[in-house]
């Protein structure tokens, strides 16, 4: 008989897996935060009473992230009880669900649907039919942001395999095919490398970053011919709009 690893793991997942105490660590959240001012530069609702999802929100944030920066209309939506507890000491609004069951019964709803860290936790055909709710739930010119582990990243398998939960790996390519299939145009990926500069340390952080960047660059150019997705960190994110 199959073991139910999902509901066992997500039953206790921030404690188990990310190890996180359930004490919420607000200057931690806002630092984390200024880092997604760079990399959510420009895909960001103007207006703050947009409807957003933060799909698989984990201990909230992401919501922090929103609510301080002006957002009023916030949703978080999680499948691990334990997360969705911690998260509501962020933010009251947070939904235990299972993440395409509320995509598919809510069409036309949101502005923006954010999933951090969440596709590479499902099958294939569930990545498809994931894209898939996000286009249906989003409203005509609305944005789906997505960050996963990079499979152009030569560090990809220590975050593919990191996660017992993690079934799929992306690259911004394959991404961007999947995307473009279920609808999705102007697709963009960046990059989330170290280039948050606060002091000395991130600073000389960022320049290193800078050199493996050219080494990384050059062995693809070298081997291949070409500079492939240009994109080598261990995670990116990446945009798609709703015609």
């Amino acid at each position: 008989m199959p073991i139910d690893y999902r509901t066992r793991l997500y039953e206790k997942y921030t404690s188990n897996v990310q190890k996180h105490t359930g004490q919420i660590d607000v200057e931690s959240c806002d630092k984390w935060g200024r880092f997604y001012d760079i990399s959510l530069c420009g895909w960001l609702p103007a207006n703050k009473e947009a409807a957003i999802l933060d799909v698989g929100c984990g201990y909230g944030r992401l919501l922090r992230f929103f609510s301080k920066r002006g957002y009023t209309n916030i949703t978080g939506l999680d499948i691990s009880p334990e997360q969705v507890e911690f998260a509501r000491k962020i933010h009251p609004k947070v939904i235990l669900g299972n993440a395409l069951e509320f995509l598919s019964a809510h069409p036309d709803e949101f502005d923006l649907i954010v999933a951090l860290d969440i596709i590479e936790h499902f099958h294939k055909d569930e990545v498809i039919r994931f894209i898939d709710v996000c286009y249906q739930a989003l409203r005509s010119g609305g944005r789906l942001i997505i960050q996963t582990p990079n499979a152009d990243s030569p560090w990809s398998l220590a975050v593919r395999y990191g996660d017992f939960t993690h079934e799929t790996c992306f690259s911004p390519r394959s991404l961007e095919g999947l995307m473009r299939m279920c609808g999705f145009t102007g697709f963009e990926a960046r990059e989330q490398g170290p280039y948050y500069v606060a002091g000395v340390f991130s600073f000389v952080r960022w320049l290193l970053w800078k050199l493996v960047r050219f080494k990384l660059l050059a062995y693809n150019l070298i081997e291949t011919g070409s500079a492939g997705s240009n994109i080598f960190s261990r995670v990116f994110i990446a945009s798609g709009v709703k015609q």
